[in-house]
């Protein structure tokens, strides 16, 4: 099951071509070495999860299968910010690919691939300020959320103290937050009532965090072949999820991962601090948790079908649609257990 897949309603696909010539243009500039950087990404493709969330919580508010500009505007400004922080989460973490090409980082070195990255922002923030103050407001607050989430992620990086309290709060940050925007912008740039906006942006916050649990989980109990990338990665480059921070709290095999853990780990080292994880019950334990926010981002969308039976069908199965995307996420977890 793919998120971003899922979000492709009917219509949607269509919509997410406009979003795909806008951003082109928006990565466009004078500077052809600087539009070159900043296009890079935007060329190598990806899954569009969060315009396609634009786009599809517009639809469940009844924009239909062809959304006003204002609507394709903000998915594109939503996914500029995404990018932008993507290429500063490459110089951080030392990357050297991404999207199966060479990071820009790899490429160009870090101090070009930050002025892309600031340059992606500012083309976002420009989009924005032309949607009016309250787009322009809110993804402004969304990028101090994503640098908090990020930052608070670097504090405790090999810190087998960390808390399950920083772990939320920085998967929060880092990616609730852009996906309850994502929802919020679709539904105001359509247009849709205060409570639909807020129904919308509770939506969001939820799927965006049972997102980032999935990915955590994924990482763990994956093949290598499955995930593009060695199995456990995120121990390696010292980020404590939520399954491994749940196996540090088992009695003895939480000793025995904390003897290896808090250091960068070497092949061997990982495969054995992966295996310990996998002998607790700290998976099942967080697909629960999982599980727990896909709930919570189903009944977020009640607001929205209090209206029934005034929308049309196509609106109802978008909600319905939308209800499902967190429960099929948890559900691949628990296919894979």
């Amino acid at each position: 099951m793919n998120a971003a897949e899922t979000l492709r309603l009917p219509g949607i696909e269509s919509a997410l071509d406009k979003v795909e010539v806008s951003l082109a243009k928006a990565t466009s500039g004078e500077d052809p070495f600087l539009a070159e950087v900043a296009s890079h990404l935007v060329n190598a493709g990806g899954k569009r999860l969060r315009p396609a969330l634009v786009l599809a919580a517009a639809q469940a508010c009844g924009s239909g299968i062809d959304p006003p500009g204002d609507v394709v505007e903000g998915a594109v400004a939503v996914e500029l910010v995404h990018l932008g922080s993507l290429y500063h989460d490459d110089v951080m973490d030392e990357a050297t690919s991404r999207r199966g090409v060479m990071s820009a980082n790899a490429k160009w070195g870090n101090l070009v691939a930050i002025l892309a990255g600031d340059f992606l922002l500012a083309r976002a923030s420009e989009i924005a300020a032309s949607l009016g103050t309250e787009i322009a407001a809110l993804l402004a607050r969304t990028i101090g959320k994503l640098c908090e989430g990020e930052v608070g992620q670097m504090r405790f990086a090999y810190d087998v103290t960390r808390s399950e309290e920083s772990y939320v709060a920085s998967i929060a940050g880092k990616t609730a937050s852009l996906m309850a925007t994502a929802a919020r912008v679709g539904g105001v740039t359509f247009g849709a009532s205060p409570v639909e906006v807020e129904a919308l942006t509770d939506y969001g916050y939820a799927l965006g965090m049972t997102f980032q649990i999935w990915d955590d989980v994924k990482d763990l109990i994956s093949t290598d072949d499955d995930l593009g990338k060695p199995a456990g990665h995120d121990m390696v480059e010292g980020t404590y999820t939520l399954p491994v921070l749940r196996a540090l709290a088992i009695p003895g095999v939480g000793d025995d991962l904390r003897a290896i853990l808090g250091t960068r780990l070497d092949t061997v080292s990982r495969d054995k601090a992966r295996d310990l994880v996998l002998s607790t019950t700290a998976i099942d334990s967080s697909i629960a948790t999982a599980r727990h926010w896909a709930g919570s981002a189903e009944a977020a969308l009640e607001p929205l079908r209090r209206g029934e039976p005034f929308m049309s069908g196509a609106t109802r199965d978008t909600i319905a649609i939308l209800g499902l995307v967190g429960h099929g996420l948890v559900d691949e977890l628990e296919d894979a257990r």
